[in-house]
């Protein structure tokens, strides 16, 4: 395969293959004329690049962000599992806007996420985000049992609506201030 066919399958530059190649850490074959070739039979499946995700709502419960983190560390230890990153977020589930899950999913090296419970990962969209990634995605504690997981599902539904609601009333009540700061700043 040529360098800017292995380049552009990988996502990486000519000259970042080129390093690779350099530093052997790619199996290549230079041409009589002097045309480098990537031995594509030869390489290796992406290398095991594992990420732990812990989260917790919010900022309260940052005593058990560490001890989450710890157990799902220990939990990849057991298995012998070469943790990369230790990423912990402070951020609802409902949010879908986190910005350090979005940067481990959009991150080409992460072969593995692992998560203690499936909603630390996300509330909703789970199938989504499992079957969109090429990242095998790892549930310590997984719930097995369907009636179990449909009154999650439906304490999940709750707590969404339950959430909107709460954010309307908080916005309302930032807007009638708002009002009351202006009508005191015209008097």
């Amino acid at each position: 395969m040529k360098v800017s066919q292995y380049a552009k399958m990988n996502s990486v530059s000519k000259m970042t293959v080129y390093r690779m190649v350099k530093e052997n850490l790619i199996p290549y074959k230079i041409l009589p004329t002097g045309t480098i070739v990537i031995l594509e039979d030869q390489i290796s499946e992406k290398p095991e690049y594992t990420v732990v995700y812990a989260r917790v709502s919010s900022s309260q419960n940052k005593s058990n962000l560490d001890t989450q983190s710890a157990r799902i560390c220990s939990f990849c230890a057991a298995k012998g599992w070469i943790i990369k990153e230790v990423v912990k977020e402070c951020a609802s589930g409902l949010n879908d806007t986190r910005p350090k899950l979005l940067q481990v999913l959009t991150n080409k090296k992460v072969t593995r996420i692992v998560v203690e419970h499936k909603d630390r990962l996300t509330r909703f969209g789970f199938n989504y985000i499992a079957k969109l990634s090429d990242i095998e995605i790892v549930i310590i504690n997984n719930i097995e049992d369907d009636k179990t997981d449909l009154m999650q599902d439906f304490v999940s539904l709750v707590t969404s609506f339950c959430a909107r609601l709460y954010g309307k009333r908080r916005t309302k009540r930032k807007t009638e201030t708002l009002i009351k700061e202006l009508e005191n700043d015209d008097s």
